[in-house]
């Protein structure tokens, strides 16, 4: 046998074929971060509402809060209902390539080991992992504010598949929750607020003119497609319901109701004076408890258009009271952002659920952690020393940051920072002021913040905003 040369050169790996073993390594480690709770828990983590979401495709009926389309898209991601963890693992997945986009597209490093190493540190610092590895629509809504961001502000870093991608993952986010909905217009409203700011307070950069059609015929397709669709697949032309029955409890949850009541009952216009007694101050009991005087008087359906009348009455009586309390839950939800609400709670309908009509799915799903009532509020608080911290920290600095990157030339950053932050005011406003302030609506989002604090550290040349350096990167480049 005759040994090579000493002098003979060792074979090299084509430079094309280590980057693409780069970004396997990468992304399977990234993926790994974002699914580690549904790792440890042996199945992907469900809430109390993820039930309804699967119901909806079995029976194909309408529920209030539980859209259909998100039901749907586990039935598709799951390729049948053969195994879910295929929708956790979309989730991942689409959560990736939104950071890897939003680096690339911010001229912050957006390679492989950045990539994954901005993954993994929003994982460890962040709640967003225990959303991406849970089977509710929660992972979708900062999803759609990066793909509001990159549409309305990146339009020209964007190939035509990346922007045909974005409007899709927006759309499945936009149909899959009335909340998601509303945040969107609002986004299209400081997208239009940009449009005509930018150009006059920064008139230097042009890579960044904002762009008010892209997004805003998104959302209109959403709210467009979603009554159609619905008419196609149940034969009802209506968005997903619930919305005036969860306005109305937090009315509940606040005296505000019971107050109107209290002076303008007996009315026969209102059924619920005959319980106005047995009102509770709290939404949920309200809402789901089955001896609640919202089932006495027609429950979902049936007592839509009297709680309605009532809410509508009930702000025109009080409003300077109702602004102080839409004020103080807005507050009270932008600060509450703790890991873990609800998670460990018994999951009964969802345990059914398996029983009954999804049978061989129901043993991995009973031997998972969290079925053994392992995931407890001791190691929720024990993640919560950190995530809590990090979220009230990288709201701070998301502020700081929208004023320094004015200051300092840098109006990119300034805008993103400025953007992110009314995206979190708005959904702490939706979530808390219309409906009732809980950990699990602002925890889901916050995690933008952090991420807006690891762009702005990330080292990386910041493109030139004037001259012949200036000029669009072009699609899918930068």
């Amino acid at each position: 046998m005759t040994p090579f040369p000493a002098s003979a050169p060792a074979p090299s790996i084509p430079p094309a074929l280590r980057r693409f073993g780069a970004w396997v390594l990468s992304v399977l480690v990234a993926l790994a971060a974002l699914l580690a709770p549904a790792l440890w828990n042996g199945w992907p983590l469900v809430f109390f509402d993820t039930a309804g979401y699967i119901l909806r495709v079995l029976t194909w009926e309408l529920e209030p809060g539980r859209s259909l389309f998100y039901g749907l898209f586990l039935y598709a991601a799951s390729l049948g209902w053969t195994s879910l963890w295929g929708p956790v693992l979309v989730q991942a997945g689409l959560t990736l390539w939104l950071v890897h986009l939003l680096l690339r597209c911010q001229d912050r490093p957006a390679g492989p080991l950045p990539t994954a190493a901005v993954t993994v540190a929003l994982s460890l610092l962040t709640g967003i992992s225990w959303y991406t590895a849970q089977l509710m629509p929660d992972a979708l809504v900062p999803l759609l504010v990066l793909v509001m961001w990159l549409l309305g502000f990146r339009w020209d870093r964007l190939s035509a598949a990346e922007r045909s991608g974005l409007a899709a993952v927006g759309l499945l986010a936009l149909l899959s929750h009335m909340s998601s909905m509303a945040l969107a217009i609002g986004l299209v409203a400081v997208t239009a607020a940009a449009a005509l700011l930018v150009p006059r307070l920064a008139p230097r950069l042009t890579r960044m003119r904002p762009r008010l059609l892209p997004p805003a015929a998104l959302v209109g397709a959403g709210l467009v497609l979603m009554p159609l669709l619905h008419l196609a697949l149940v034969g009802k032309a209506t968005f997903t319901p619930g919305g005036p029955v969860f306005v109305f409890g937090r009315l509940v949850q606040d005296g505000v109701a019971q107050r109107f009541l209290a002076e303008h009952c007996p009315d026969p216009a209102y059924a619920l004076c005959n319980h106005q007694d047995r009102l509770p101050r709290d939404t949920n009991w309200f809402i789901w408890h089955p001896d609640s005087p919202f089932r006495a008087i027609g429950w979902w359906g049936g007592a839509d258009a009297e709680l309605s009348r009532l809410t509508a009455a009930a702000l025109k009586a009080y409003p300077g009271w109702n602004l102080a309390l839409a004020a103080k839950a807005t507050g009270d939800q932008l600060l509450e952002v703790e890991t873990g609400d609800g998670l460990d709670e018994w999951q009964e309908v969802t345990r059914w659920v398996m029983r009954q009509h999804l049978p061989w799915l129901n043993p991995g799903f009973s031997a998972a952690r969290q079925q053994q009532e392992q995931t407890t509020q001791a190691l929720f608080d024990a993640l919560n020393r950190v995530h809590v911290p990090v979220a009230h920290l990288s709201m701070l600095a998301l502020a700081a940051l929208a004023v320094l990157g004015a200051r300092r030339g840098r109006p990119d950053l300034a805008v993103l920072a400025l953007f992110l932050l009314l995206a979190l005011l708005g959904n702490a406003f939706i979530n808390g002021a219309l409906s009732n302030p809980h950990d699990r609506y602002q925890s889901r989002v916050v995690w933008l913040a952090t991420l807006a604090v690891l762009v702005a550290v990330l080292p990386g040349r910041l493109p030139a905003l004037t001259g012949a350096d200036d000029a669009p990167a072009g699609p899918g480049h930068g």
